[in-house]
């Protein structure tokens, strides 16, 4: 996904690709044949420019919504089904690209943090790309499917708290208000969603990322959501050690509570802040771009190590 170090090579736009007299629409199977070059060019396309996702041709931008278009809303085609099929193809799609990189990581510690940040944001410039590419199937079926209570947060995980907070003689427009101010709270966990609209867009964006695998999200949420899941879930578990191990018994022997094992991950990042070697500059940069990547791929605010990083980047 990134290209060696060097000069930066320019990737020219990916050219619409001649399909004939085949309808890239008539099928899942041919529209997902028409569009894979397309998300392959942009996702995974080696470059270092980690701040914007690799062109593709406006002749194939075009064919691509209007091949979607074609596709969503034939009759042929039930809109529902071929909705969930096609998001379930985007899902795996990225659940693979994140694997890829997971593969590649460095063996020592002290390498992770600087392989993992340019190559998410790598992906996730071309998660982003890919929202915008696919927008018509975002609005199609994504929202469709959140209006149908299948999105982040269902009626589901907020009936408890409306069902603490509800009187016998609340209207159904005040139990409407209570939902809402229950969605207000879990979005005001992911930023500052009084700032603006493009505040509170990247906080509903984090959030989307931070549930279950099963609840239907935004193309770049979907993106960032298998990233955690693929690469950073994996990155931050901790070892399990057999029973009688070498190392299970030099950690009970060890006076007092001790620290434990910590997760791959964790371990980069407290090697990253006691780091003698590193400029104060750099440190931090990369210290900010690990708690951004954190938020953004719905690792929770208060796990350790989100509480770690955001302790350390707080202005003393």
């Amino acid at each position: 996904m990134l290209s060696s170090k060097g000069k930066e090579a320019v990737i020219p736009a990916l050219p619409n690709p001649a399909t004939g007299s085949a309808n890239p629409a008539a099928s899942l199977s041919s529209l997902w044949a028409y569009i894979t070059p397309a998300l392959d060019h942009i996702v995974r396309s080696s470059t270092n420019n980690t701040t914007k996702a690799p062109a593709i041709d406006v002749d194939f931008y075009a064919g691509v919504h209007s091949a979607c278009y074609n596709y969503f809303t034939s009759s042929r085609h039930d809109g529902s089904m071929s909705g969930i099929d096609f998001y379930d193809q985007l899902d795996k799609y990225f659940a693979d690209a994140a694997r890829e990189l997971l593969l590649g990581a460095p063996q020592e510690d002290s390498d992770l943090i600087r392989y993992i940040i340019p190559f998410f944001n790598r992906y996730s410039v071309g998660a982003q790309s890919a929202n915008r590419l696919l927008n018509y199937f975002d609005r199609h079926y994504v929202k469709r499917a959140v209006d149908e209570d299948k999105g982040w947060l269902t009626i589901s995980d907020v009936l408890g708290h409306v069902a603490k907070t509800a009187k016998i003689t609340d209207t159904r427009e005040q139990l409407a208000k209570k939902l809402r101010e229950k969605r207000t709270d879990e979005l005001r966990k992911w930023g500052d969603i009084d700032a603006g609209p493009e505040a509170f867009v990247a906080a509903e964006a984090c959030a989307e990322a931070a549930s279950p695998v099963d609840r239907i999200v935004h193309i770049s949420a979907l993106a960032h959501r298998r990233f955690r899941v693929e690469v950073i879930e994996p990155l931050l578990a901790v070892p399990k050690f057999k029973k009688g191990t070498k190392v299970k018994k030099k950690i009970l022997k060890t006076k007092g509570p001790g620290p434990g094992p910590k997760g791959r991950l964790a371990r980069a990042v407290k090697e990253l802040l006691e780091s003698s070697e590193m400029e104060e500059e750099e440190r931090a940069r990369l210290a900010s771009e690990t708690a951004t990547m954190l938020k953004k791929v719905g690792v929770r605010p208060d796990h350790p190590l989100r509480k770690k990083l955001a302790k350390t980047l707080a202005p003393s």
